[in-house]
């Protein structure tokens, strides 16, 4: 809910009641017509129950009716998935930015889909990563072979329409009739989608092929479509081409029905019985500008100009009077009108019984339609693994039994489509270095190298090849993150608290076949407190849970802990300094780090360089204190003396002079002085040192 609300989703709260288990047992049992839930094995189930009940009731609440379409319910088992809190899906960029926006995210890199039904499905996978390693398995077997193969199956599933949505509003009783056409045409492309695919080796696209073919029958003779029975419904009945709406008309083929047909052909023949009654009044009136016209307002009548209406007949019955002309009827036109106009409604009612009687008739095989449609959307995200593996370098991972993540020249899916190169890197975590202390600068890509471990991870898990060289992955039950810093105004809890929170819910739950990212942990708080909770946090997770963790940190008195633990290993980011700018390698590797570079970083985010000079200056007192008192300094202590000052004698009269000079030096910008500020300056302070004894002057 908090999720939705930061994204200003509304949000309806159902009443308790809505929740209550009998009424849910009721709803469901009513819906699925059986007389328990056993059968689907949520009979002992209570809180998915009461959930289950309630979202069927709110759903048939906002159509107003029952939903036949829905025929079935799946039992999902926590530990037929892996786990991702709200958290790890807002950090990892699964189908949405930190920033709330759509792209660029996992998802729009990966959507090529060709079907929306590829997409949703493309969607659920992500979402929901499999730990079932031989589904798995079927799946990048699958994407091999349409590599190998260069099977043309994207271009036969482009010519598929949404089937699962059109299935739905076939069952509400709302589809529109050229839908029905798209879904005509879609099922008829099945039997070459079928022929595609029967030389596949691979076991799931086998099976998905033979899911569309329904198994032959001794009365029947030889398999066929499974849609066929649809198929031939809507040959038979359904126009070529049929108008959008059933009021427009249109929609049933010719030759169908009998009384449609006879009541088109009295529309039909209205625009040459129109035509020889203009050319016959003509002829009888000598009026040569005399027209027979039609409108819905008004109906058939015949115009003749004000000029000319003193010559119609006496059988004109004036209808209507415009600026220019009078409009008149005649009985001959006036007994037409009425056969038409009678003919026109009773076609229209004609056409919608009989377009009603073809949804009645499609209704049973809905759900034959859902099959075939999970079938197509399935092929249509395995050939989307394939092409986007073919095109952007990705290969298969390897699954093992052994607890270990080892990726080799893995790349961050995202981050490196906006980069002309991107500096590929390895990951190993196993039993003897399940911790990676992760050291380096701000911008040095160490929070780019953890996500990309998780994302390899996460796209091995829903049976996508990655983006590394190679992956050898072992069991993976949780991917937890605990990355960036926001609050929570509206629940009450500020940055540090909402950090906490989240390395709470880690520590609580992870596993020892967790994957754990911890990017800066503690910076919320003063310095001891987060390098405290810092080091007993990553000493907990490597000590008691043994889960597979990168944590990234600037507290380099956390490098330690490689030292006093065998599982934790060190290693960093580098960059190098060249010109008093900094270059960021991007390059991992062991050890730790030598220094944060903080203010070459702030250089580069735009900090005034009074500033990053003035921090220079305070960083290098602040490193003579440490090593002289031997712990951290207070950083809001008084500014200690500077050493000029501290070699000149209080009790003599050079101290105020060498105050002056240092005061001086302080106020001097020296990016802003011209050649002649720059040398009076010189004078000035020539002067100042004249008045220093000679010994001070030292």
């Amino acid at each position: 809910l908090q999720t939705l609300a930061h994204q200003r989703v509304a949000i309806r709260r159902l009443p308790a009641w809505h929740f209550d288990l009998d009424t849910a047992r009721r709803t469901l049992c009513e819906q699925f017509g059986v007389r328990d839930l056993s059968g689907f094995g949520a009979g002992a189930l209570t809180a998915a129950l009461g959930a289950a009940g309630a979202l069927l009731h709110y759903a048939q609440s906002t159509q107003g009716a029952r939903l036949p379409h829905l025929q079935t319910l799946r039992v999902e088992a926590p530990a037929d998935f892996v786990r991702i809190d709200p958290a790890t899906r807002r950090n990892l960029e699964i189908s949405e930015t930190l920033r709330g926006e759509a792209a660029p995210t996992l998802l729009s890199l990966l959507d090529t889909s060709l079907t929306a039904m590829g997409s949703r499905m493309l969607r659920r996978w992500l979402h929901s990563p499999l730990r079932d390693r031989v589904v798995l398995a079927h799946r990048h077997a699958a994407i091999a072979d349409l590599l190998d193969a260069q099977v043309p199956l994207r271009q036969c599933l482009s010519r598929f329409a949404d089937i699962e949505r059109i299935a739905a509003r076939i069952a509400l009783s709302n589809v529109r009739p050229r839908e029905l056409a798209a879904l005509r045409d879609s099922v008829a492309a099945l039997p070459a989608l079928v022929q595609t695919l029967e030389a596949r080796s691979a076991p799931r696209l086998r099976l998905l092929a033979d899911s569309m073919i329904e198994p032959a029958v001794a009365a029947r003779g030889p398999a066929r479509n499974v849609a066929e029975e649809p198929l031939r419904l809507l040959v038979e009945q359904l126009a070529a081409e049929p108008k959008a709406l059933v009021r427009d008309g249109g929609v049933i083929a010719e030759g169908f029905d009998a009384e449609l047909d006879e009541l088109r052909a009295l529309q039909s023949g209205a625009d040459r019985f129109l035509l020889e009654l203009e050319a016959s009044e003509r002829s009888r009136t000598g009026i040569a500008t005399l027209r027979v016209e039609f409108n819905r307002v008004h109906g058939f009548f015949i115009e003749v100009s004000q000029a000319q209406s003193n010559r119609v007949p006496d059988d004109y019955r004036r209808r209507q009077t415009t600026k220019n002309s009078e409009r008149y009827i005649t009985p001959a036109l006036k007994a037409f009108e009425d056969r038409y106009l009678s003919a026109n409604e009773r076609a229209g009612a004609r056409e919608r019984a009989l377009f009603d009687a073809l949804l009645e008739r499609l209704r049973p095989f809905v759900a034959v339609l859902q099959g075939v449609a999970e079938t197509l959307a399935e092929l249509d995200v395995l050939a989307t693994f394939a092409e986007r593996a073919r095109t952007l370098d990705w290969s298969a991972p390897r699954f093992v039994e052994e607890s270990v993540i080892e990726i080799t020249a893995g790349r961050h899916p995202i981050v490196e489509q906006g980069l002309d190169t991107f500096v590929a890197n390895d990951c190993r975590l196993d039993p003897s270095r399940r911790l990676l202390l992760i050291t380096g600068p701000n911008m040095g890509g160490k929070s780019t190298y953890m996500r990309q471990t998780a994302l390899i991870v996460l796209l091995a898990q829903v049976g996508a090849f990655v983006p590394a060289r190679s992956a050898c992955i072992g069991p993976v039950d949780q991917i937890f993150t605990r990355i960036g810093a926001a609050d929570d105004l509206a629940g009450g809890r500020s940055t540090f608290m909402v950090e906490m929170t989240e390395a709470a819910n880690i520590l609580h739950n992870a596993t020892a076949h967790s994957l754990v990212l911890m990017d800066e942990i503690g910076r919320g708080t003063s310095t001891f407190d987060g390098l405290a909770l810092a080091w007993a946090i990553a000493r907990h997770l490597a000590r008691e849970v043994g889960s597979h963790t990168l944590f990234s940190t600037h507290y380099f008195e956390l490098t330690r802990l490689a030292e006093e633990l065998p599982a934790v290993a060190n290693v960093h980011l580098d960059a190098v300094e060249h010109a008093e700018r900094i270059v960021f390698l991007h390059a991992v590797n062991e050890g730790p780090a030598s220094q944060s570079y903080g203010l070459q970083v702030a250089q580069l985010a735009g900090v005034p360089a009074s500033v990053i000079r003035a921090a220079r200056a305070r960083l290098h007192e602040l490193e003579q204190q440490s090593v002289s008192a031997g712990e951290t300094p207070d950083l809001f202590r008084p500014r200690a003396s500077t050493n000029v000052a501290r070699t000149i004698d209080p009790a003599t009269d050079a101290a105020p002079a060498a105050h002056a000079v240092l005061k001086l030096l302080g106020s001097v910008d020296p990016d802003r002085l011209s050649a002649r500020d720059a040398l009076d300056l010189v004078y000035r302070l020539a002067a100042l040192v004249r008045e220093i004894k000679p010994y001070d002057q030292h």
